[in-house]
């Protein structure tokens, strides 16, 4: 009888060991696909795929579609036998086009470690199905010394009239003072996105603030801020280092411009940032103040082309380790140092630090009940069209700026919107 019992206990171990050979009852629980977004992260993620496998024993595996096929590549990969289980999306139409395929990450253990929900991506039904891995903001960074000269702080600039305050008597004094206020707002193909994009993207903030939420690109604009879009372009674009019409024509270097000290305010975002404070140590970064009532209140424009998602449709056991790879990304010390340096900062708890100055300023405005600048920009129709259209308004409006010439400027601005939404969706007029 004993062995019997003996020779049934050895083969129930025997059968236990077999089906753990196969996986079931395997110490991973499943495996990783990630297929990423970022070429430049490539050599990092398969450094923290084996490290990974080696503490936790679980399979990683990384695909990184060449820059400009992601989004055919996550199609392909979607519609495969084997899926990615972890997938990036870029905005909340990106976020749109796989709600089905996404899994609700409202209430899971990697959600809970952000910082802030305020980026997260949401489905129709208000559920969170992606959430960012890195941020970025952009808005006018200041050099203090150079304000301090004249008998102002940074802190003294709370609104667009304080601004306009300084910027004009840094830019009438400048023979003496040796520095301008703006460095150079260029026209040019290397520049204008400061001005056709990331400055346009006031009007549409606020526009969508006074209306209804942007979850798609909206077949128009009213306009309705274009006046406090002209106020900052006319503050800018009149107090630089080059006159209106050296700026339309373009050539300048105006981060150099500003890291040489030649300036003191100057266009420019986190990604900015390493250059500038390696000249400028104490440099620091404001809000597109534009005159809009409330704005003392306003942070900087922020937002995210990066936003993980998990695939619902893959295997449960691959959901659950996909959750787990995600939430030892953002917690564990060696993990996320390897991911801050090559994106800037990581926008969780336990992550390390970001030692991006521009970052940090904006976790200021927020924990100060600030609003944030949503990115809208993302949403032009037919940008390339849209912004080249928009720029040659723009210079010809330096070149002479009349009523006349401002009106270009609108019809660019507010027409040119819905003719390149037509134009994109194959709108004709009956």
């Amino acid at each position: 009888m004993k062995i019997k019992r003996v020779a049934a206990l050895a083969l129930a171990v025997m059968m236990i060991l077999s089906l753990s050979a196969c996986g079931l009852f395997s110490s991973s629980g499943g495996s990783v696909y990630w297929l990423n977004y970022k070429p430049e992260l490539e050599d990092t993620l398969l450094s923290i795929a084996a490290r990974y496998k080696e503490e936790k024993g679980v399979d990683v595996k990384i695909v990184t579609p060449e820059s400009g096929a992601y989004n055919s590549t996550l199609r392909a990969e979607m519609a495969s036998d084997e899926p990615p289980t972890m997938f990036v999306v870029t905005d909340q139409k990106s976020a749109d086009e796989w709600a089905s395929s996404a899994l609700d990450l409202s209430s899971r253990a990697v959600t809970s470690e952000l910082t802030t929900a305020a980026y997260n991506l949401t489905d129709e039904d208000d559920k969170t199905i992606a959430i960012p891995y890195c941020l970025e903001c952009y808005g006018i960074a200041v050099n203090p010394s150079l304000i301090e000269i004249v008998g102002y702080s940074v802190d003294d600039i709370t609104d667009f009239d304080t601004l306009k305050l300084l910027a004009e008597a840094i830019h009438n004094n400048a023979s003496w003072l040796g520095y301008d206020a703006f460095s150079s707002p260029d026209l040019d193909d290397g520049s204008s996105w400061r001005l056709t994009a990331h400055l346009a993207n006031l009007e549409y903030y606020y526009e969508e603030k006074d209306g209804s939420s942007w979850d798609e690109c909206p077949a128009s604009l009213t306009g309705a801020y274009m006046q406090n879009y002209k106020q900052l372009y006319d503050v800018i674009v009149n107090n630089a280092a080059s006159t209106p019409e050296e700026a339309a024509a373009g050539g300048h270097q105006p981060l150099d411009e500003f890291a040489a000290g030649k300036t003191a305010f100057c266009l420019a975002g986190s990604w900015d940032y390493a250059k500038l404070s390696a000249a400028i140590p104490d440099v620091t970064i404001i809000p597109y103040y534009c005159g809009v009532k409330g704005e003392e209140k306003a942070a900087l424009n922020s937002g995210s082309e990066n936003y993980w998602a998990v695939n619902q449709l893959a295997p449960e056991e691959d959901q659950k380790a996909t959750l787990a790879f995600m939430k030892w990304l953002v917690t564990d010390a060696e993990a996320s140092s390897m991911l801050v340096e090559q994106l800037g900062n990581m926008p969780y708890k336990n992550a390390k630090e970001a030692v991006n100055g521009f970052l940090a300023k904006q976790d200021e405005y927020l924990a100060d009940g600030c609003y944030r600048m949503d990115w809208l920009m993302t949403y032009q129709p037919n940008v390339d069209a849209y912004r080249a259209d928009l720029r040659d308004a723009l210079k010809v409006y330096n070149t002479d700026q009349t009523d006349e010439n401002w009106e270009k400027v609108r019809a660019a601005f507010v027409d040119g919107w819905a003719k390149q939404y037509d134009a994109l969706n194959n709108v004709y007029p009956e």
